[in-house]
C-alpha cells in the first residue's frame, strides 16, 4: 500500500516550485526601480507538472527515462507585463499578489504533507 507514495513527491515538487517562485518575485521587487528591468516569472506548477510527465501510471523503460526529484521550471521575462516609461515592467502591487499566490501554493503543499503524515501515523497505530 505504501510502496509508491507519489503524493509526497508531488507535494515536495509543489513546495519547491513555490519557494523558487518566491525567490523570483523577491528579485522583481528588489529591482522595481531599476531602469529597463523586465519582470521575471516562473512557469505555473500545473504546466511544469504536466510537462514532466509525472503520473502514477508512468513506467521507466531505461535509466533516466523518468526524472525524479524537483521538476525544473523555466524562469524568464514576462512579456505580457506593461512597461513604465523607464522600461521597467515591475508593479509592486502585482508582485505582492503573486507572492501571496506562491505562499498559498506552499501552504497547500505543507498541508498535504501534514495530512499524509497523520494518515501514516494512524495506520501505524501511533
Amino acid at each position: 500500500m505504501f510502496e509508491k507514495l507519489t503524493v509526497l513527491q508531488t507535494a515536495h515538487d509543489m513546495a519547491a516550485h513555490a519557494a523558487a517562485r518566491q525567490g523570483v518575485l523577491a528579485g522583481n521587487i528588489a529591482n522595481a526601480d531599476t531602469p529597463g528591468y523586465k519582470r521575471q516569472d516562473i512557469q505555473p506548477f500545473a504546466e511544469v507538472f504536466a510537462r514532466s510527465g509525472a503520473s502514477d501510471f508512468a513506467q521507466a523503460t531505461r535509466a533516466g527515462h523518468i526524472a525524479t526529484g524537483a521538476m525544473q521550471a523555466a524562469i524568464g521575462p514576462d512579456t505580457t507585463a506593461p512597461s513604465a516609461p523607464n522600461g521597467n515592467s515591475v508593479s509592486i502591487e502585482r508582485e505582492m499578489m503573486r507572492s501571496a499566490e506562491a505562499r498559498q501554493q506552499h501552504d497547500l503543499a505543507l498541508s498535504v504533507f501534514r495530512s499524509l503524515s497523520a494518515i501514516l501515523r494512524t495506520s501505524l497505530g501511533r
